[in-house]
């Protein structure tokens, strides 16, 4: 292991239900460190089922920032996670050489290891525009807007995804530029090195997983944690993959059963798209989830 007074950063990446919480509080265990979460809806303080947020016993055995720490009615970007959670590694780097990042959300984990792009701030008014005409007229306006404004950042973006859509469509009209002019230009600095772990496994196994975490959660009180949250439906921290369907079960669009399944279909294409975008990840190495401790442990003590 290299002696100098390096800090490290040990990512570890991969699909919802895979096991990356496990892994990490391993990992922070042995290199007696803490874990910053960067599960973008683990946050809320609301959502403990539906988002599957480590259960008492799991959060005792490490250290763990960012887990419940603000609620469903804060307004909270990936830019404020930014800023809040490298603070809080600086400050844990003032002690410990050593710290674990951890989490499903692709955006919110490349903001921490590379830096979030330095966009314009933009009046409210005009997200609010953009809202009032997704209501009004779907996700489709919102993809031919994007389309029309900004055609490098379309071919890219998750498209059925509106607030990636509004995000940058908001950019575009508040500055009067491309969202795309503003990527990869200015990024800030980071004092660590990163080594990052991706968890992995075959696709059937990874879908049979999701199912079964899916039934354990509505067993654990998913659809009363969902009921409560009914009334605030349209907060933006609730169009979230497991609240959505059940939302539309209480509004009598969907059986109860069926909403389960759908709960369950959506979960796994979520799962696909994390795969797409963490297997673009630079620098990560891969290994099934089956993988011995000690195997991973030895990858990043040789790294560090």
């Amino acid at each position: 292991m290299n002696t100098s007074q390096k800090k490290y950063l040990i990512a570890v990446i991969g699909p919802t239900a895979i096991g990356k919480t496990a892994l990490a509080i391993q990992i922070a265990q042995h290199f007696n460190c803490e874990i910053i979460s960067a599960d973008s809806r683990q946050f809320f303080i609301e959502m403990a089922i539906g988002t599957a947020v480590p259960s008492a016993e799991e959060l005792a055995a490490a250290p763990h920032n960012f887990i419940q720490n603000i609620s469903v009615f804060e307004e909270y970007t990936v830019g404020d996670f930014e800023r809040d959670a490298i603070a809080k590694l600086a400050e844990l780097f003032l002690t410990n050489d050593y710290a674990v990042l951890v989490g499903g959300s692709g955006l919110y984990i490349d903001a921490i290891l590379k830096g979030f792009d330095d966009f314009p701030d933009v009046e409210p008014d005009v997200r609010e525009s953009l809202k009032a005409n997704y209501e009004l007229h779907g996700i489709e306006y919102l993809q031919q807007q994007l389309q029309l404004l900004d055609p490098v950042h379309y071919e890219k973006v998750a498209k059925e995804n509106p607030q990636r859509l509004m995000r940058a469509l908001e950019v575009c009209i508040g500055s009067g530029r491309p969202y795309s002019s503003f990527l990869n230009i200015k990024k800030n600095s980071r004092t660590f090195t990163p080594v990052i772990i991706g968890l992995e496994a075959g696709r059937q196994l990874m879908y049979d997983r999701i199912n079964q975490r899916v039934d354990i959660m509505v067993e654990a009180g998913l659809i009363d944690e969902a009921r409560e949250l009914y009334p605030n439906k349209s907060l933006n921290a609730l169009q979230t993959v497991g609240y959505r369907e059940l939302f539309s079960y209480f509004d009598g669009e969907f059986t109860l059963p069926f909403a389960l399944e759908e709960i369950k279909k959506n979960t796994r294409r979520f799962a696909k798209r994390q795969m797409t975008w963490f297997k673009r990840t630079e620098g990560a190495k891969w290994f099934d989830f089956k993988t011995p401790l000690t195997e991973i442990i030895n990858y990043i003590e040789e790294k560090v």
